[in-house]
Parts: structure tokens; C-alpha cells; sequence
């Protein structure tokens, strides 16, 4: 009687563990399965999309945000499924989110908008990864364009990251946009030094500046009479990868041609004149 009254238990149990397998094991299981799948499935889609966009020239900036999509597009769907499998109504959990939906958008506004002004910098694309902008007071060069910010690399090699929103709503200057780019170097000539004379020396001083398109010709401009000197521009072109380096040497030549030249580049000054009577 006893044997069979443990027999009978134990095949309650193995019934109960059976039942238990199969109602929440085994579904825990495949939706873990599918969570997996889904994510090596997100990565290799993402790879295959980065790839042929880079076979047809697509602009590098639009194959990482597409690529980005598609991958929790996939993430996306092997959730809901995952949540099928497991038991849930898919239509009750689709009620749930659209419920919870509302209280989200109004948490997270800037989110949102950061969201938003990140479609619109696709869309509109200002600039792309690679160039280098100037944005909301901070430069450098763009290294990538995110759902929610925009990540930029500083000549000194600092990483800023800006949220979307502030990009999309400041003022962006794009600074290798054009392919060439005008160098003006500011310069002061003593008020004695003949003004035939120092445009001839800035003029010949500009056409030897290495590294300067010879397509287009310096321009040598008299700016103003200042408090100390008279002001000049030299202005020469550039291709913008060497604009640096065209700037150094044109600040290097125009202060060389002065000096062979005689030609005094004062400090500022100021005449005091004391009245005999005081």
C-alpha cells in the first residue's frame, strides 16, 4: 500500500514537472532562442547593408543610419515574437505598450526630439561623417551621426558628443564642404611706409607663398587706417586639406617681405600731448 502511494506520488511529480516543461520551460527556451537569433540575424543584416551601400557610393552617413534601422527593426519583431511564445496576447501586449506609450512620449520629450532632429539631419544632411563643423561653439570633425546625437572628434583629439536637438537647432558651419578655401592674413605697416611700395611687396610676396592655388590671383587689400598702423589684407586660395599649412606660410612670407623690405610693422601706440599752460 505504501509502495504504491509513493509510486503514485512520484508519477504526480514527474507529471507536475513535465507540465511545467511545457506550459514555461520550453517557451522560455525558444524565446531565448529567438532573442539570440535575432540578434545575430541584426548584426549580419547590418553588415550586409553597410557593405552594399558601400558598393553602390552611398553616402557613408545614410548606410550607418540605415543599417542602424534595420537592426532594431529585427530586435523589434524578435521581441514580439519572443513575447508570443512565451504565452502573452501579442494584442494585449500591443494595448499595453499604446497605453504606456503616451506616458513615455511625455517623459521623454527630449529624447523624442533628439529622435526627430536626427531624421532630419539624414534627411537634409548638412554634413556628413568626415567633414570637419563647427556646431554650438564646439569644432571638430564629424565621426558619427546616431539616432540621438552626433558625435565629434576635436583636433586635439577629444570626443564630443551633442545631443541631435541642440545640432538641429544651432547654427552649423561646415567647414570642408567646399573643396577650396580663400587664407586671409591681417597685417599693420608703419603710417611713413609708402603704400605703392607695400602693396608691390605683398602682392610679390603672395605669388611665392608655396602651396597657394595659381589659378586664382592673391588679392592685396587696404583695409583701414588704424589707431597705430595701417591695415592690410593678404588674401590667397587654397585647397581646404591644406589650408593650414597655405596659412602658415603666407603668415611667414608676409612678415619676411616686410622686413627685407624695411617696412616697420609697429606696435600699438598712443601720442600723449601736454598743453604748456596746464
Amino acid at each position: 500500500m505504501e509502495k504504491d502511494v509513493e509510486i503514485a506520488i512520484k508519477q504526480g511529480s514527474e507529471s507536475n514537472l513535465q507540465h511545467y516543461l511545457e506550459t514555461y520551460g520550453i517557451p522560455a527556451v525558444t524565446a531565448l532562442v529567438v532573442i539570440i537569433a535575432a540578434f545575430m540575424l541584426a548584426k549580419l543584416l547590418s553588415r550586409l547593408i553597410l557593405s552594399s551601400c558601400a558598393k553602390k557610393n552611398i553616402d557613408p552617413t545614410l548606410a550607418r543610419f540605415f543599417a542602424k534601422v534595420a537592426r532594431w527593426a529585427v530586435l523589434l519583431v524578435a521581441v514580439i515574437i519572443s513575447v508570443g511564445i512565451v504565452g502573452i496576447p501579442t494584442a494585449s501586449f500591443a494595448v499595453l505598450i499604446g497605453s504606456l506609450g503616451l506616458a513615455i512620449g511625455l517623459a521623454f520629450q527630449g529624447t523624442l526630439a533628439n529622435f526627430a532632429s536626427g531624421i532630419m539631419l539624414i534627411i537634409f544632411r548638412p554634413f556628413k561623417i568626415g567633414d570637419v563643423v563647427r556646431i554650438g561653439g564646439e569644432i571638430g570633425k564629424v565621426a558619427e551621426v546616431e539616432l540621438f546625437t552626433t558625435v565629434l572628434d576635436t583636433p586635439d583629439n577629444r570626443r564630443i558628443i551633442l545631443p541631435n536637438g541642440t545640432v538641429f537647432g544651432a547654427t552649423i558651419e561646415n567647414v570642408t564642404h567646399h573643396s577650396t578655401r580663400r587664407v586671409d592674413v591681417a597685417v599693420g605697416v608703419d603710417y611713413a611706409a609708402d603704400l605703392d611700395k607695400t602693396r608691390e611687396v605683398l602682392d610679390k610676396a603672395a605669388r611665392e607663398i608655396p602651396g597657394r592655388l595659381t589659378d586664382q590671383d592673391p588679392a592685396i587689400v587696404l583695409s583701414d587706417l588704424g589707431d597705430s598702423s595701417v591695415n592690410w589684407k593678404v588674401r590667397v586660395w587654397s585647397s581646404t586639406a591644406d589650408y593650414w599649412d597655405v596659412r602658415d606660410a603666407a603668415t611667414r612670407a608676409v612678415k619676411v617681405a616686410l622686413d627685407n623690405a624695411g617696412i616697420g610693422i609697429p606696435f600699438p601706440q598712443m601720442d600723449v600731448h601736454l598743453d604748456k599752460q596746464s
